[in-house]
């Protein structure tokens, strides 16, 4: 890719560079182009930049993850130069090109992309994740990110005025790392060209849309001009109430990343409540169905309030099309975060549940579902571990009540848990655990539209999931 865009004369820096290589939506998108392959993430070899040096002690290993952190990320430099209609193309090339009959688009999710998977369809974000340098940074300076940040959006949005910049300082996710770079989420204002050119040429004629979109909330700080702010998010685990200077939990997050809960006063502690970070803009919507409208494909919005509804909906889904297909659905694997791989889980005939992050909420989500499903033969667990240790992160034990909802096999994947929180596996670790499950070949035929947007009525109303 990279050699094709310099052959074209493109300037500025590529998307292998733009987009954040941590960012769980970069994994999803790369698992599920794959998937559509008939292939697995097998070459995903990539370890977050938080969980490296594992093993060193401490004061060593906070300071090489700084300096590695710093090395990864874009120069705040090169904001002014970063294509994001560029950003898009890189997108959908990762499909093969043939015609599909649909498409999914919308909010990043695991849960997402195994739907879109089963429907034998292409999963696009409708955005991306930046990570820029911040040299003189400090995990506690939250206004300090704001400005560093507010300079950087003003240059990408100049260069870029179809996208929003929604910028996020959150300690409890991105631990020493928060003091180095900060973390901007590109999200499009209008489909992007590349998009338009995808639904036209490579979407069957009428074929439906899904539009999946986060609804959680958080408050934000919204100063205009394209830019926004927030400091924490819903998957870090917290309320908003625990970024507050005078939270034990608060406290906790900051000495474990090296920071001081003295100079802590971040700006917009008493900003309006508005979509958090992984929502989907409101032109973006609208724009796609107006697209939509003109090629005849109808656009399906699915809105999810918290990313559990959504992962409980499309497992039990998952459940349903195995069974339909004369398969027992008796096999569960519960994912987190990067470990995923969708091609595995089709071609073993499991039923996957996402869970967003290693976060205690996020986990509890997975055992309510279990317990409230009826029972799996066998319940697989791949714990991502965060590369940090925090009062907000499950710890092992909450991992193994998971895996204890198997009648006859309850496993948590050992490589994961040695070392579990600090340690790192690369997103291929999901793979080698997943071909050692029998196969259940052939796959079912493919998931039809009316029967995934029933699936997700029925099983995501009561989580509070709408569909329209």
């Amino acid at each position: 890719m990279q050699e094709s865009l310099v052959s074209a004369g493109v300037s500025g820096p590529g998307p292998d560079l733009v987009v954040a290589a941590d960012s769980t939506a970069r994994t999803l998108l790369a698992a599920a182009s794959r998937a559509l392959r008939g292939a697995d993430c097998a070459d995903l070899d990539h370890h977050p930049v938080l969980t490296r040096f594992w093993g060193a002690p401490e004061a060593v290993r906070r300071p090489a993850v700084v300096r590695a952190g710093a090395r990864a990320a874009l120069p705040a430099g090169y904001a002014g130069e970063v294509d994001a209609e560029l950003v898009a193309r890189w997108v959908v090339d990762h499909y093969p090109p043939r015609r599909y009959p649909g498409l999914v688009v919308g909010s990043a999710h695991g849960a997402a992309v195994h739907l879109a998977v089963a429907l034998g369809v292409p999963w696009l974000p409708a955005g991306f994740e930046m990570s820029v340098g911040w040299p003189e940074g400090a995990v506690e300076d939250a206004a300090g990110a704001l400005a560093h940040g507010a300079g950087v959006a003003g240059r990408l949005v100049a260069a870029n005025p179809d996208i929003a910049v929604r910028q996020v300082h959150d300690p409890a996710r991105r631990g020493v790392l928060a003091g180095t770079v900060v973390d901007l989420i590109v999200r499009w204002r209008r489909l992007p060209r590349a998009y338009r050119d995808f639904l036209r040429t490579r979407v069957v004629p009428g074929a439906p849309v899904l539009l999946l979109r986060d609804a959680r909330t958080w408050p934000v700080l919204d100063p205009g001009r394209g830019h926004s702010f927030q400091v924490g998010g819903p998957g870090s685990g917290l309320d908003p109430g625990d970024f507050d200077p005078a939270s034990d939990a608060l406290d906790a997050v900051l000495r474990g990343a090296g920071g001081d809960r003295r100079r802590w006063d971040p700006p917009g502690r008493d900003s309006p409540v508005g979509y958090a970070e992984q929502g989907v803009e409101p032109e973006f919507e609208a724009d796609a169905r107006e697209v939509c409208g003109t090629s005849g494909s109808p656009l399906h919005r699915v809105l999810f309030p918290r990313p559990e509804a959504l992962s409980a909906a499309v497992a039990d889904i998952y459940r349903s099309w195995l069974r339909s297909a004369g398969k027992t659905g008796d096999r569960c694997v519960v994912e987190c975060g990067r470990l995923i791989d969708p091609w595995q889980v089709v071609r073993a005939g499991l039923v996957p549940y996402w869970c967003e992050s290693s976060t205690v909420r996020a986990v509890t989500g997975a055992e309510w579902w279990l317990a409230g499903s009826a029972p799996f033969s066998s319940v697989d667990v791949l714990p991502e571990p965060p590369g940090l240790a925090s009062p907000v992160v499950a710890g092992l034990p909450q991992w193994l009540a998971v895996a204890s909802f198997g009648r006859r096999r309850r496993a948590v994947d050992r490589l994961a848990a040695r070392g579990y929180p600090v340690t790192g596996v690369p997103t291929r670790r999901a793979t080698e655990v997943l071909r050692g499950q029998p196969r259940d070949l052939p796959a079912p035929p493919p998931l039809g539209v009316l029967a995934a947007l029933s699936g997700l009525r029925v099983g995501g109303t009561p989580h509070g999931l709408l569909v329209c």
